[in-house]
């Protein structure tokens, strides 16, 4: 039985995107598995995950620039704890992924990686990680 990897993260913005990719990586490689889906999901309902293009930095900047404008800090919502933009952010982005495994590396697009998404930083947080053979 596949067991699930806990993956710490300290962030450090309000708004922020974090490339996971290196070390969903290794938990793969480190898994042994050559043929099966690697499952990510985080437990936090201001936060997200999510796949784009991780070879310029400035899609991630445009990114949050775009989030920010869609869903704004400050637009008369009702949530007394002052954080309904990150929850909005959180349920765009959705809190979990499911990438195919092959040859023992994630079958990824040439330019794709994968990032935990903050929406309501800085925090400490976790990813939490299944590998599962076919």
């Amino acid at each position: 039985m596949a067991k699930i990897i806990t993956i710490d993260l300290r962030t450090k913005q309000r708004t922020q995107l974090v490339d996971i990719t290196a070390e969903i990586e290794r938990i793969v490689s480190q898994s042994g598995v050559k043929e099966g889906t690697v499952r990510i999901f985080t437990p936090h309902t201001t936060a997200g995950l999510t796949i784009n293009e991780n070879a310029d930095p400035t899609v991630v900047e445009d990114m949050l620039m775009e989030l920010n404008k869609i869903v704004p800090l400050n637009d008369g919502y009702r949530h007394l704890e002052g954080n309904s933009a990150a929850h909005i952010k959180s349920s765009l982005t959705g809190a979990s992924l499911s990438v195919f495994i092959t040859g023992g590396r994630l079958l990824l697009g040439t330019w794709q990686g994968l990032y935990f998404c903050e929406f309501d930083g800085p925090r400490q947080r976790q990813v939490l990680v299944k590998v599962t053979e076919d």
